[in-house]
C-alpha cells in the first residue's frame, strides 16, 4: 500500500476519516473548507515551483533547492496533523536518498510559518504511525466517531452523524 501524505494528516485528524479516505469514500469534493483550503493552496506562492509529485506517492506543496520543504495549511486548527505530515514527507524523501534541511509550514491566511525539522525519534514514530495506518485501512469496519467540535466542519460529517 502506498501511504500518503493526506493518510498521514487524516491519521491525525481522525481515523475514521482515515478509513473512509483509504476506502475511497471521498466526501472532500463537496466540502466548502476543502474547496477554501484548494484554492489557498492554488494561488499562494505562485512563484514558487507548486505540487511536487514524487513516486505517486506524496505531493509537496512545493521545494526550495531541495533543501526545504514548504506545506501550505489554511489555518493552525489542525497544527499537529500539518507538522506529522510535513515530517512524513522528509522522512519519506530520506528513505530515497534525498536528506531536506528543514521543512516549513506555511499559514498564508494568517501570515504565520513553522520551521520544523525531523528528529531521530520522530522517524520511529512514523514508522509506528505507518503501521496504523495499515491496520486501520486494512480493517472491514470503520473506527468509532470520535465526537469532537472539528467534526462540525468535516467533510464526513453526515457520514458519521447523519
Amino acid at each position: 500500500m502506498r501511504i500518503s501524505g493526506t493518510h498521514v494528516y487524516y491519521y491525525f485528524v481522525c481515523k475514521r476519516k482515515l478509513w473512509c479516505f483509504s476506502k475511497e469514500i471521498r466526501m472532500e469534493h463537496l466540502d466548502e473548507n476543502v474547496q477554501l483550503g484548494k484554492l489557498l493552496d492554488e494561488t499562494s506562492y505562485t512563484r514558487e515551483n507548486g505540487q511536487v509529485m514524487i513516486d505517486e506517492t506524496v505531493n509537496i506543496d512545493f521545494i526550495k533547492d531541495w533543501k526545504v520543504l514548504h506545506e501550505v495549511k489554511k489555518s493552525r486548527a489542525i497544527e499537529e496533523a500539518g507538522i506529522w505530515q510535513l515530517k512524513y514527507y522528509m522522512y519519506f524523501l530520506k528513505q530515497r536518498g534525498i536528506v531536506i534541511e528543514k521543512g516549513v509550514v506555511d499559514y498564508p491566511k494568517i501570515r504565520q510559518r513553522e520551521t520544523i525539522f525531523l528528529l531521530e525519534e520522530d522517524e520511529s514514530e512514523i514508522e509506528k504511525v505507518l503501521t496504523e495506518i495499515e491496520n486501520i485501512t486494512t480493517d472491514i469496519k470503520p473506527p468509532k466517531v470520535i465526537d469532537k467540535p472539528l467534526c462540525k466542519k468535516c467533510a464526513y460529517y453526515e457520514y458519521c452523524y447523519i
